[in-house]
């Protein structure tokens, strides 16, 4: 733009100045000595006249561009974030046209970031709301049963208790997974690092009497000399927990769980593998999200449904000790893997 003011100013007084030349000589050769007092009164005018159409020419590409700006200015503000203002100069005026693009970009991202936050909190809802009103429907019904009186012999009324109080645990768990991972999400987590026995506490923490009842055998390949680390046990058991229940849950039955613990490139590795019924890549991709849960025949039906957040859960304790959780699938095998970094090995 100062270019172009100069160009137009130095054009400008060079023509004038040619006016002024041609003037004093057509004043001498048809003796118009008039001419040269009427001439300055129209030589400002000209100089105008001329400096605008000198400028006009010299920034009609500015101009022209600035057009096409305020036009994809005009497109952004009216929602259309796909839209990307040309760039076609390397000035000012470019890195204007790069600035609302690159603007342009991260409001777009940032609009697609609050839609999958928002899809996220209805399907949150979603799922607390599924999840509890079943366990919670049928206490209403046994209550309503129990209150009228409605059974026959003292052993349907010991059982309609049974189921009722089977029904409020799981309720009570479904609440425990939901805070568990309100809590391990929250900005303000804390862990309570202390040195552990983690041979000792897996080797707690299996459930042979349980898997028994369900026709599992547990193959532990843990070894026999303490493997200490500073973690938080209590969220390192329940994520140990959550991936031992979810094996219970998912293995054909009978079948066979295997639990192995190891220390390798100085890194503690944690496996839990079973054998089950195959998942699909989209399945598998979705297995980690929070609540969601295979539909098809792999659940056992003598163990209570889970709220989905399980493995989530445990990913999160996981992070929280700056290590990973990682599922290895190969056909109906199902191989957990928790590992934690050197730098909690003590």
């Amino acid at each position: 733009m100062l270019i172009s003011l100069l160009i137009s100013f130095v054009g400008s007084v060079g023509v004038n100045n040619m006016l002024i030349i041609a003037a004093a000589k057509i004043s001498e050769r048809f003796n118009w000595p008039s001419l040269l007092y009427i001439f300055p009164y129209v030589l400002t005018p000209i100089f105008i006249v001329i400096f605008t159409l000198i400028f006009l020419f010299s920034t009609r590409k500015i101009v022209r561009d600035l057009i096409t700006l305020e036009q994809g200015l005009q497109f952004i503000s009216e929602g259309n974030l796909d839209y990307r203002v040309p760039v076609n100069r390397q000035d000012e005026l470019g890195r204007v046209a790069s600035n609302i693009n690159h603007m342009t970009e991260q409001l777009r991202l940032q609009m697609i970031k609050e839609r999958e936050l928002e899809k996220s909190k209805m399907d949150m809802i979603t799922g607390i709301s599924h999840d509890l009103r079943t366990p919670l429907t049928s206490i209403i019904g046994y209550i309503e049963l129990l209150r009228t009186e409605s059974f026959q012999d003292k052993a349907e009324y010991d059982r309609f208790i049974q189921n009722t109080y089977n029904k409020a645990t799981h309720l009570k768990k479904l609440l425990d997974d939901l805070f568990e991972y309100t809590r391990l999400t929250s900005v303000d987590t804390q862990l309570d690092m202390k040195k552990v026995d983690l041979h000792q506490l897996l080797d707690q923490l299996l459930f042979e009497p349980l898997a028994q009842e369900n026709s599992i055998h547990i193959v532990k390949e843990i070894g026999d000399a303490p493997i200490m680390a500073i973690v938080d046990s209590d969220k390192i058991a329940r994520a140990i927990d959550n991936l031992l229940m979810n094996a219970l849950k998912y293995s054909f039955k009978p079948g066979t769980i295997h639990i192995r613990m190891s220390m390798r490139h100085e890194h503690i590795t944690i496996e839990v593998e079973n054998k089950g019924m195959p998942l699909t890549i989209e399945q598998k991709d979705k297995l980690f999200d929070r609540f969601y849960k295979v539909d098809y025949s792999r659940s056992s039906e003598g163990i209570q449904t889970g709220s989905g957040l399980g493995l989530s859960i445990a990913r999160n304790i996981a992070e929280l000790h700056q290590g990973t959780l990682k599922l290895q699938h190969t056909h109906n095998i199902f191989t957990f893997q928790i590992s934690l970094p050197s730098n909690n090995i003590q």
